[in-house]
Protein backbone atom coordinates (compact mmCIF):
# COMPACT_ATOMS: atom_id res chain seq x y z
CA UNK A 1 0.00 0.00 0.00
CA UNK A 2 2.80 2.39 0.92
CA UNK A 3 4.52 1.64 -2.39
CA UNK A 4 1.38 2.60 -4.31
CA UNK A 5 1.08 5.86 -2.38
CA UNK A 6 4.73 6.66 -3.10
CA UNK A 7 4.19 5.89 -6.77
CA UNK A 8 1.15 8.15 -6.93
CA UNK A 9 3.09 11.04 -5.42
CA UNK A 10 6.01 10.33 -7.75
CA UNK A 11 3.73 10.36 -10.80
CA UNK A 12 2.10 13.58 -9.61
CA UNK A 13 5.51 15.17 -9.13
CA UNK A 14 6.57 14.12 -12.62
CA UNK A 15 3.35 15.50 -14.10
CA UNK A 16 3.85 18.81 -12.29
CA UNK A 17 7.44 19.09 -13.51
CA UNK A 18 6.40 18.35 -17.08
CA UNK A 19 3.51 20.83 -16.83
CA UNK A 20 5.87 23.48 -15.47
CA UNK A 21 8.35 22.96 -18.28
CA UNK A 22 5.60 23.15 -20.90
CA UNK A 23 4.07 26.26 -19.31
CA UNK A 24 7.39 28.11 -19.24
CA UNK A 25 8.37 26.95 -22.74
CA UNK A 26 5.06 28.14 -24.20
CA UNK A 27 5.02 31.47 -22.35
CA UNK A 28 2.18 30.43 -20.06
CA UNK A 29 3.87 30.44 -16.65
CA UNK A 30 1.19 32.90 -15.50
CA UNK A 31 -1.14 29.92 -15.10
CA UNK A 32 0.47 29.00 -11.78
CA UNK A 33 -0.08 32.49 -10.40
CA UNK A 34 -3.64 32.51 -11.73
CA UNK A 35 -4.54 29.21 -10.07
CA UNK A 36 -2.91 30.25 -6.79
CA UNK A 37 -4.78 33.56 -6.72
CA UNK A 38 -8.17 32.16 -7.74
CA UNK A 39 -9.12 28.50 -7.35
CA UNK A 40 -6.80 27.84 -4.41
CA UNK A 41 -8.47 30.66 -2.46
CA UNK A 42 -12.04 29.85 -3.48
CA UNK A 43 -12.40 32.29 -6.39
CA UNK A 44 -13.03 31.70 -10.08
CA UNK A 45 -11.45 34.88 -11.42
CA UNK A 46 -10.31 38.41 -10.53
CA UNK A 47 -12.05 40.10 -7.59
CA UNK A 48 -12.47 43.62 -6.27
CA UNK A 49 -10.22 42.78 -3.30
CA UNK A 50 -7.20 41.47 -5.23
CA UNK A 51 -4.77 44.12 -4.01
CA UNK A 52 -3.87 41.81 -1.13
CA UNK A 53 -2.67 39.17 -3.62
CA UNK A 54 -0.34 41.37 -5.68
CA UNK A 55 2.46 43.87 -5.29
CA UNK A 56 1.23 47.48 -5.31
CA UNK A 57 2.68 50.96 -5.57
CA UNK A 58 1.24 53.80 -3.53
CA UNK A 59 -0.32 56.79 -5.28
CA UNK A 60 0.11 59.39 -2.58
CA UNK A 61 -2.69 61.80 -1.76
CA UNK A 62 -2.13 65.47 -0.93
CA UNK A 63 -4.22 67.98 0.98
CA UNK A 64 -7.57 66.45 1.83
CA UNK A 65 -10.67 68.34 0.70
CA UNK A 66 -13.73 66.59 2.16
CA UNK A 67 -16.97 66.39 0.22
CA UNK A 68 -19.78 68.52 1.58
CA UNK A 69 -22.95 66.72 2.58
CA UNK A 70 -26.17 67.79 0.88
CA UNK A 71 -28.87 69.22 3.15
CA UNK A 72 -30.96 66.18 2.20
CA UNK A 73 -28.12 63.70 2.74
CA UNK A 74 -29.55 60.17 2.97
CA UNK A 75 -33.01 61.50 3.85
CA UNK A 76 -34.57 59.79 0.88
CA UNK A 77 -34.22 56.05 0.38
CA UNK A 78 -34.42 54.06 -2.82
CA UNK A 79 -37.71 52.38 -3.68
CA UNK A 80 -37.73 48.63 -3.18
CA UNK A 81 -37.88 47.77 -6.94
CA UNK A 82 -34.82 49.88 -7.72
CA UNK A 83 -32.98 48.70 -4.64
CA UNK A 84 -33.52 45.09 -5.72
CA UNK A 85 -32.22 45.91 -9.19
CA UNK A 86 -29.03 47.26 -7.67
CA UNK A 87 -28.65 44.40 -5.19
CA UNK A 88 -28.84 41.65 -7.82
CA UNK A 89 -25.30 42.50 -9.00
CA UNK A 90 -23.67 42.37 -5.55
CA UNK A 91 -22.93 46.06 -4.95
CA UNK A 92 -20.24 47.27 -2.58
CA UNK A 93 -21.04 50.99 -2.81
CA UNK A 94 -23.57 53.34 -4.38
CA UNK A 95 -22.97 57.07 -4.16
CA UNK A 96 -24.84 60.03 -5.66
CA UNK A 97 -23.35 63.52 -5.70
CA UNK A 98 -25.56 66.46 -6.61
CA UNK A 99 -24.13 69.97 -7.05
CA UNK A 100 -20.80 68.79 -5.60
CA UNK A 101 -22.49 67.57 -2.41
CA UNK A 102 -23.09 63.98 -1.36
CA UNK A 103 -26.83 63.42 -1.57
CA UNK A 104 -26.89 59.68 -0.96
CA UNK A 105 -24.51 56.85 -0.18
CA UNK A 106 -24.99 53.23 0.74
CA UNK A 107 -22.54 50.40 1.35
CA UNK A 108 -22.97 46.64 1.47
CA UNK A 109 -21.22 43.74 3.20
CA UNK A 110 -18.14 45.03 5.02
CA UNK A 111 -17.36 47.86 2.61
CA UNK A 112 -17.34 51.50 3.69
CA UNK A 113 -16.52 54.98 2.44
CA UNK A 114 -12.82 54.24 2.93
CA UNK A 115 -12.61 50.66 1.61
CA UNK A 116 -10.15 49.86 -1.15
CA UNK A 117 -11.75 48.13 -4.12
CA UNK A 118 -10.53 47.42 -7.63
CA UNK A 119 -11.24 49.96 -10.36
CA UNK A 120 -10.73 47.35 -13.07
CA UNK A 121 -11.01 49.17 -16.42
CA UNK A 122 -11.93 52.51 -14.86
CA UNK A 123 -8.13 52.72 -14.68
CA UNK A 124 -8.13 53.16 -18.46
CA UNK A 125 -9.91 56.49 -17.99
CA UNK A 126 -7.35 57.44 -15.33
CA UNK A 127 -4.49 56.61 -17.70
CA UNK A 128 -6.32 58.63 -20.33
CA UNK A 129 -6.35 61.63 -17.98
CA UNK A 130 -2.64 61.16 -17.27
CA UNK A 131 -1.97 61.16 -21.02
CA UNK A 132 -3.68 64.53 -21.30
CA UNK A 133 -1.62 65.86 -18.41
CA UNK A 134 1.57 64.56 -20.06
CA UNK A 135 0.62 66.53 -23.17
CA UNK A 136 -0.16 69.65 -21.14
CA UNK A 137 3.21 69.38 -19.37
CA UNK A 138 5.09 68.92 -22.65
CA UNK A 139 6.21 65.35 -22.03
CA UNK A 140 4.23 64.36 -25.12
CA UNK A 141 3.90 66.84 -27.98
CA UNK A 142 0.29 66.09 -28.96
CA UNK A 143 -2.24 63.33 -29.55
CA UNK A 144 -0.98 63.25 -33.13
CA UNK A 145 2.53 62.21 -32.10
CA UNK A 146 3.59 58.91 -33.69
CA UNK A 147 3.87 56.06 -31.22
CA UNK A 148 7.15 55.00 -32.88
CA UNK A 149 8.70 58.25 -31.65
CA UNK A 150 8.63 56.71 -28.19
CA UNK A 151 8.35 52.98 -28.83
CA UNK A 152 10.59 51.81 -31.70
CA UNK A 153 8.84 48.43 -31.70
CA UNK A 154 6.21 50.16 -33.87
CA UNK A 155 8.56 51.86 -36.32
CA UNK A 156 7.05 49.71 -39.09
CA UNK A 157 3.76 51.62 -38.55
CA UNK A 158 4.77 55.30 -38.57
CA UNK A 159 1.12 56.30 -39.01
CA UNK A 160 0.17 54.89 -35.57
CA UNK A 161 -0.45 57.82 -33.19
CA UNK A 162 -1.21 58.51 -29.53
CA UNK A 163 -4.76 59.34 -30.58
CA UNK A 164 -5.22 55.87 -32.02
CA UNK A 165 -4.26 54.38 -28.65
CA UNK A 166 -6.63 56.74 -26.83
CA UNK A 167 -9.57 55.83 -29.08
CA UNK A 168 -8.85 52.09 -29.14
CA UNK A 169 -8.24 52.19 -32.87
CA UNK A 170 -4.56 51.23 -33.06
CA UNK A 171 -5.30 48.12 -35.09
CA UNK A 172 -2.77 46.16 -33.02
CA UNK A 173 -3.81 42.56 -32.52
CA UNK A 174 -3.38 42.08 -28.77
CA UNK A 175 -5.83 39.20 -28.83
CA UNK A 176 -7.88 40.44 -25.91
CA UNK A 177 -10.23 37.80 -24.58
CA UNK A 178 -11.41 37.75 -20.98
CA UNK A 179 -12.39 34.08 -21.17
CA UNK A 180 -9.13 32.69 -22.57
CA UNK A 181 -6.85 31.53 -19.72
CA UNK A 182 -3.91 31.63 -22.14
CA UNK A 183 -4.84 34.97 -23.73
CA UNK A 184 -3.31 38.42 -23.45
CA UNK A 185 -5.50 39.63 -20.58
CA UNK A 186 -4.87 36.54 -18.44
CA UNK A 187 -1.12 36.95 -18.95
CA UNK A 188 -1.36 40.69 -18.28
CA UNK A 189 -3.30 40.22 -15.04
CA UNK A 190 -1.43 37.25 -13.60
CA UNK A 191 1.94 37.42 -15.39
CA UNK A 192 5.13 39.08 -14.19
CA UNK A 193 6.56 40.86 -17.26
CA UNK A 194 3.88 43.18 -18.54
CA UNK A 195 6.14 45.33 -20.69
CA UNK A 196 7.71 42.38 -22.51
CA UNK A 197 4.27 40.86 -23.07
CA UNK A 198 2.74 44.06 -24.43
CA UNK A 199 5.63 45.16 -26.63
CA UNK A 200 5.75 41.69 -28.20
CA UNK A 201 2.42 42.50 -29.84
CA UNK A 202 3.53 44.21 -33.04
CA UNK A 203 1.20 42.61 -35.57
CA UNK A 204 -1.76 44.62 -36.87
CA UNK A 205 -5.17 43.21 -37.69
CA UNK A 206 -6.44 46.59 -38.96
CA UNK A 207 -4.97 49.84 -40.19
CA UNK A 208 -4.64 52.47 -37.43
CA UNK A 209 -7.50 54.93 -37.13
CA UNK A 210 -10.12 52.79 -38.83
CA UNK A 211 -11.67 50.21 -36.49
CA UNK A 212 -12.59 50.55 -32.82
CA UNK A 213 -11.42 47.49 -30.91
CA UNK A 214 -11.47 47.79 -27.12
CA UNK A 215 -8.16 46.39 -25.85
CA UNK A 216 -6.19 47.07 -22.68
CA UNK A 217 -2.92 46.81 -24.57
CA UNK A 218 -3.55 50.25 -26.04
CA UNK A 219 -3.76 51.73 -22.54
CA UNK A 220 -0.58 49.95 -21.50
CA UNK A 221 1.29 51.51 -24.42
CA UNK A 222 0.10 54.94 -23.28
CA UNK A 223 1.46 54.24 -19.80
CA UNK A 224 4.84 53.15 -21.18
CA UNK A 225 5.09 56.44 -23.07
CA UNK A 226 4.19 58.47 -19.97
CA UNK A 227 6.80 56.65 -17.91
CA UNK A 228 9.49 56.98 -20.57
CA UNK A 229 8.96 60.68 -21.24
CA UNK A 230 8.49 61.76 -17.62
CA UNK A 231 11.12 59.57 -15.99
CA UNK A 232 8.59 58.66 -13.30
CA UNK A 233 6.62 55.55 -12.54
CA UNK A 234 2.97 55.83 -13.49
CA UNK A 235 2.03 56.02 -9.80
CA UNK A 236 4.52 58.80 -9.15
CA UNK A 237 3.22 60.72 -12.15
CA UNK A 238 -0.39 60.18 -11.06
CA UNK A 239 0.38 61.27 -7.52
CA UNK A 240 2.27 64.43 -8.47
CA UNK A 241 -0.02 65.70 -11.20
CA UNK A 242 -3.44 64.28 -10.30
CA UNK A 243 -4.11 62.52 -6.99
CA UNK A 244 -2.39 65.10 -4.77
CA UNK A 245 -4.31 67.89 -6.49
CA UNK A 246 -7.85 66.53 -6.46
CA UNK A 247 -8.36 66.43 -2.69
CA UNK A 248 -8.40 62.66 -2.19
CA UNK A 249 -8.72 61.46 1.40
CA UNK A 250 -6.68 58.28 1.08
CA UNK A 251 -3.58 57.22 -0.79
CA UNK A 252 -4.55 54.98 -3.69
CA UNK A 253 -2.85 51.74 -4.69
CA UNK A 254 -1.91 50.68 -8.21
CA UNK A 255 -1.16 47.00 -8.73
CA UNK A 256 2.17 46.02 -10.30
CA UNK A 257 3.18 43.05 -12.42
CA UNK A 258 5.88 42.16 -9.85
CA UNK A 259 7.84 43.67 -6.97
CA UNK A 260 9.23 47.05 -8.10
CA UNK A 261 7.62 46.39 -11.47
CA UNK A 262 5.24 48.43 -13.60
CA UNK A 263 1.62 49.38 -13.10
CA UNK A 264 -1.24 47.50 -14.70
CA UNK A 265 -2.40 50.71 -16.34
CA UNK A 266 -5.50 49.14 -17.88
CA UNK A 267 -6.87 48.11 -14.48
CA UNK A 268 -6.28 47.71 -10.79
CA UNK A 269 -6.28 51.22 -9.34
CA UNK A 270 -7.59 50.77 -5.80
CA UNK A 271 -9.55 53.47 -4.03
CA UNK A 272 -12.97 54.11 -2.47
CA UNK A 273 -16.28 55.48 -3.74
CA UNK A 274 -15.82 59.03 -2.44
CA UNK A 275 -12.34 59.35 -3.89
CA UNK A 276 -13.23 57.70 -7.20
CA UNK A 277 -15.93 60.36 -7.54
CA UNK A 278 -13.20 63.01 -7.78
CA UNK A 279 -12.42 61.89 -11.32
CA UNK A 280 -16.01 62.67 -12.22
CA UNK A 281 -15.82 66.04 -10.55
CA UNK A 282 -12.60 66.85 -12.40
CA UNK A 283 -14.27 66.23 -15.75
CA UNK A 284 -17.54 67.92 -14.77
CA UNK A 285 -15.45 71.01 -13.98
CA UNK A 286 -13.61 70.86 -17.31
CA UNK A 287 -10.34 69.66 -15.82
CA UNK A 288 -10.19 72.14 -12.96
CA UNK A 289 -10.32 71.51 -9.21
CA UNK A 290 -9.64 73.78 -6.25
CA UNK A 291 -8.66 76.68 -8.51
CA UNK A 292 -6.07 74.65 -10.38
CA UNK A 293 -6.27 73.45 -13.99
CA UNK A 294 -5.16 69.83 -13.62
CA UNK A 295 -5.79 68.81 -17.23
CA UNK A 296 -6.73 71.12 -20.08
CA UNK A 297 -10.36 71.85 -20.84
CA UNK A 298 -9.66 71.07 -24.49
CA UNK A 299 -8.45 67.59 -23.63
CA UNK A 300 -11.40 66.91 -21.32
CA UNK A 301 -13.85 67.85 -24.06
CA UNK A 302 -12.04 65.67 -26.58
CA UNK A 303 -12.10 62.77 -24.11
CA UNK A 304 -15.89 62.79 -23.89
CA UNK A 305 -16.57 63.53 -27.55
CA UNK A 306 -17.56 60.41 -29.51
CA UNK A 307 -14.93 59.09 -31.92
CA UNK A 308 -17.71 58.68 -34.48
CA UNK A 309 -15.28 58.84 -37.39
CA UNK A 310 -14.45 55.25 -36.42
CA UNK A 311 -16.57 52.16 -36.92
CA UNK A 312 -16.65 49.18 -34.61
CA UNK A 313 -16.33 45.54 -35.57
CA UNK A 314 -20.04 45.45 -36.39
CA UNK A 315 -19.64 48.30 -38.86
CA UNK A 316 -21.50 50.80 -36.64
CA UNK A 317 -20.27 54.32 -35.93
CA UNK A 318 -18.54 54.67 -32.57
CA UNK A 319 -20.89 57.09 -30.86
CA UNK A 320 -20.15 55.63 -27.43
CA UNK A 321 -16.40 56.10 -26.82
CA UNK A 322 -13.89 58.95 -26.74
CA UNK A 323 -10.41 59.07 -25.19
CA UNK A 324 -10.65 56.10 -22.79
CA UNK A 325 -14.09 57.27 -21.59
CA UNK A 326 -17.49 55.77 -22.41
CA UNK A 327 -20.28 58.02 -23.67
CA UNK A 328 -24.07 57.62 -23.72
CA UNK A 329 -27.47 59.21 -23.97
CA UNK A 330 -30.47 58.31 -21.82
CA UNK A 331 -33.90 59.85 -21.25
CA UNK A 332 -32.92 62.94 -23.20
CA UNK A 333 -29.64 63.76 -21.46
CA UNK A 334 -26.01 63.06 -22.31
CA UNK A 335 -23.70 61.26 -19.93
CA UNK A 336 -20.15 59.94 -19.91
CA UNK A 337 -18.51 57.48 -17.58
CA UNK A 338 -15.65 55.30 -16.44
CA UNK A 339 -16.36 51.59 -16.60
CA UNK A 340 -14.96 48.41 -15.03
CA UNK A 341 -15.72 44.80 -15.84
CA UNK A 342 -17.46 43.96 -12.55
CA UNK A 343 -19.74 46.99 -12.57
CA UNK A 344 -17.34 49.72 -11.49
CA UNK A 345 -18.80 53.02 -12.69
CA UNK A 346 -18.23 56.74 -12.27
CA UNK A 347 -21.11 58.27 -14.23
CA UNK A 348 -21.32 61.99 -14.99
CA UNK A 349 -24.52 63.75 -16.08
CA UNK A 350 -23.49 67.38 -16.68
CA UNK A 351 -26.96 68.76 -17.41
CA UNK A 352 -28.18 67.56 -13.99
CA UNK A 353 -24.89 68.19 -12.17
CA UNK A 354 -24.85 64.60 -10.95
CA UNK A 355 -22.00 62.17 -10.33
CA UNK A 356 -22.88 58.53 -9.65
CA UNK A 357 -20.37 56.02 -8.30
CA UNK A 358 -21.18 52.35 -8.21
CA UNK A 359 -18.69 49.70 -7.05
CA UNK A 360 -19.35 46.00 -6.76
CA UNK A 361 -18.75 42.41 -7.72
CA UNK A 362 -20.83 41.90 -10.84
CA UNK A 363 -22.72 43.61 -13.65
CA UNK A 364 -25.36 42.77 -16.23
CA UNK A 365 -24.33 40.63 -19.17
CA UNK A 366 -27.01 42.32 -21.29
CA UNK A 367 -26.28 45.48 -23.27
CA UNK A 368 -28.24 48.47 -24.50
CA UNK A 369 -26.58 50.99 -26.83
CA UNK A 370 -23.19 49.36 -26.18
CA UNK A 371 -23.39 49.67 -22.39
CA UNK A 372 -24.35 47.07 -19.75
CA UNK A 373 -28.01 47.52 -18.84
CA UNK A 374 -27.23 47.99 -15.15
CA UNK A 375 -25.58 51.32 -16.06
CA UNK A 376 -29.09 52.60 -16.71
CA UNK A 377 -30.38 51.03 -13.48
CA UNK A 378 -27.84 53.08 -11.55
CA UNK A 379 -28.86 56.22 -13.42
CA UNK A 380 -32.54 55.50 -12.72
CA UNK A 381 -31.73 55.13 -9.03
CA UNK A 382 -29.99 58.50 -8.98
CA UNK A 383 -32.87 60.14 -10.84
CA UNK A 384 -35.33 58.77 -8.30
CA UNK A 385 -33.27 60.26 -5.48
CA UNK A 386 -33.14 63.76 -6.95
CA UNK A 387 -36.82 63.91 -7.93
Amino acid sequence: MKKWIKRIFLYLAIILVIASVIAVATGNSHIFSAVAKTYLVGETGPTIDDYTKFENRTVKAGNYHPWKLHQDYNKKQLSEPLLQKLKQYQPAAFLVIKNNQILFEKYWENYSDSSYTNSFSMAKSITGILTGIAIDKGYIASVNDPVAKYLPQYSHKPELTIKHLLTMSSGIDFGESYKDPFGFMAKAYYGSDLKKLTLSKTEFSDEPGKIFNYQGGNTLLLSFIIEQTSGMTLSEFASKYLWQLCGAKRDALWTLDKKDGIEKAYCCFYSNARDFARFGRLFMQNGKMYNKQIVSEEYVKASVTPADYLVDQNGSKVTYYGYQWWIGKYKGFDFYFMRGILGQYVICIPSLDIIIVRLGKNRSDKYFNNHPTDVYDNIDAALELIN
